[in-house]
């Protein structure tokens, strides 16, 4: 697989594309795709079946999100204003969360759209949905008072653990192996997914921008929650949700965007990704 770099129309040093080429989007001989059973399913004659049909259905045939309310932990920062600013624009209800409700309240007026500010143990609760874009080193700490709270819930982490030296942007790597799998792990009771990591807030605030043009890399465990998540990812014009594997190998998409950065200050753009033949 090759990686290339385009340049954006954007002219500072924000987020362009890459796009990752050398994917034959060939499928595999009927035959030779193997079914696994657990000894739960190989009990039920139809289990079989329905995992052949999972692998048959098409891949961009996602569910109706306009009716879900989208929570943003983190939502006044400018990743999460991004992000809170996007979706409400595309018609998504959203709220803001901050540890403070009313610095989270003053951030959603700014941004209007019908979004509302509210403390982040609020927005967890009023939401369907939650994002997580805090800082990586409040992660922990939010996401273990939050407990509670996002049990139950569809958690999307967008979180990139970086750490910065004289070179430049580079990738810690967390216990967990990463931040997505830090929050699975205290998170048990919440369905967590890994979404929106390589992002320009410059592109999602800027109001001049219509749309944005760049794949959604989204991994998960299940694969009603990562439909979910590319669906909202659709509704952002310009954006496609691409899946992208299960939550193991959320390490290595959280660390390219310290590749980003670096691409960001050589070429003075606005650098995400783009997936080929997809």
């Amino acid at each position: 697989m090759t990686v290339r770099a385009c340049r954006s129309t954007a002219t500072d040093d924000g987020m362009g594309r890459i796009a990752v080429e050398g994917m034959t989007g060939r499928p595999p001989a009927r035959d030779s795709i193997a079914v696994m059973t657990t000894p739960d399913a190989s009990r039920s004659p139809n289990a079989a079946t329905r995992a052949k049909a999972a692998l048959k259905r098409d891949p961009w045939d996602l569910p109706d999100v306009s009716g879900l309310v989208v929570g943003v932990l983190g939502g006044t920062g400018d990743q999460g204003r991004g992000l809170a600013y996007r979706l409400a624009r595309a018609g998504q209800k959203v709220i803001i969360g901050s540890r403070a409700a009313e610095r989270a309240e003053t951030a959603a007026a700014e941004l209007g759209l019908g979004i509302e500010g509210a403390e982040n143990a609020d927005c967890a609760r009023r939401s369907d949905v939650v994002i997580v874009a805090v800082p990586w080193e409040g992660h922990a700490k939010t996401l273990q008072a939050l407990r509670d709270e996002l049990d139950g819930k569809l958690v999307i982490d967008c979180v990139n653990p970086l750490g910065f030296d004289k070179k430049g942007a580079y990738a810690l790597k967390p216990e967990e192996g990463s931040a997505a799998e830090q929050a699975a792990a205290l998170l048990p009771g919440a369905r967590v997914t890994a979404a929106f990591h390589h992002l320009s807030a410059v592109l999602l605030q800027d109001p001049e921008v219509e749309q944005i043009d760049t794949d959604v890399m989204v991994l998960g465990e299940s694969r009603a929650d990562t439909d979910v998540v590319q669906a909202l990812a659709a509704r952002i014009p310009g954006m496609r949700g691409v899946f992208a594997g299960r939550l193991r190998n959320a390490h290595q998409v959280e660390s390219l965007v310290a590749n980003l950065i670096s691409v960001n200050r050589r070429y003075k753009a606005h650098a995400g990704l783009r997936v080929t033949d997809v």
